[in-house]
């Protein structure tokens, strides 16, 4: 199957209560891609993201996942793992055990589910806090066992809605750097729900930016930083990124 798009989103459209959430929404997501979905509270970011792990489903239109159509499909048949905001951990089980429920829930067998779990933990960089119960941890380290957890299923596309919203600056400077190595080292699409230019500029291949239901611009970051699409991406995007980010856009080509 080659040249077949991981994902193909194709004319969705969403309303709720009669309000138009998403508008003709389309876009491709070639393999391995990091894509950033960009944009202000209420512009249908978390939706979209929703639609496509099969959380919601959309009015009209349709989702090809490796050609396929998965439009109708359950979300644990998607392929698909979703990272939350919350981390939405077990507060009672260690570490170790948060990462293997699903796979238990799933009846792995036992072996396997070892090998998965010590593996994905020694990927995120917690094999020391294996014991540890997620409310003894900081922000930072209970979302990569949200990521871990997520992995150890396998997921061929990984989905994060605003990860990192509850962390400080220096946190989410490290946990961008991190899920950027884990995603080139394993390969994996991942698409990354954010209203934070600066995190997407810096993680991103390319950025859906969105505006009131609608995808004002899909670029890279740099044709979007030199070439904003019109008046709303070129101040939403561009006017807030700061002066670091720009030297560094303004080096490349």
């Amino acid at each position: 199957m080659e040249n077949v798009n991981k994902i193909s989103v194709i004319n969705i459209n969403k309303k709720f209560n009669g309000q138009i959430i998403l508008e003709d929404i389309s876009f491709d997501i070639k393999e391995g891609e990091f894509i950033s979905i960009l944009g202000a509270s209420g512009c249908g970011k978390t939706t979209l993201l929703k639609i496509l792990i099969g959380i919601e489903k959309a009015d009209t239109g349709i989702i090809l996942k490796d050609g396929q159509d998965i439009t109708n499909n359950t979300p644990s048949s998607r392929g698909m793992g979703l990272v939350f905001q919350n981390y939405a951990l077990f507060p009672n089980m260690n570490v170790w055990n948060n990462v293997a429920y699903a796979l238990k829930a799933h009846k792995y067998p036992k072996e396997e589910i070892k090998k998965t779990v010590d593996n994905v933990l020694s990927i995120v960089g917690l094999s020391e806090f294996a014991t540890k119960k997620p409310t003894k941890m900081s922000g930072g380290q209970q979302q990569r066992v949200a990521i871990a957890r997520t992995l150890a299923l396998n997921p061929d596309i990984i989905l994060f809605d605003e990860p990192m919203s509850a962390l400080d600056a220096d946190i989410r400077m490290s946990l961008r750097k991190e899920i950027k190595e884990i995603q080139k080292k394993l390969n994996k699409t991942m698409i990354y729900v954010t209203h934070d230019q600066e995190e997407a500029f810096s993680m991103s291949d390319r950025i859906i930016v969105m505006n009131d239901s609608h995808i004002a611009q899909f670029d890279t970051p740099n044709n979007i930083y030199k070439n904003p699409s019109d008046e709303f991406v070129r101040k939403f995007v561009v006017n807030h990124l700061d002066e670091k980010a720009k030297a560094i856009l303004d080096s490349t080509k």
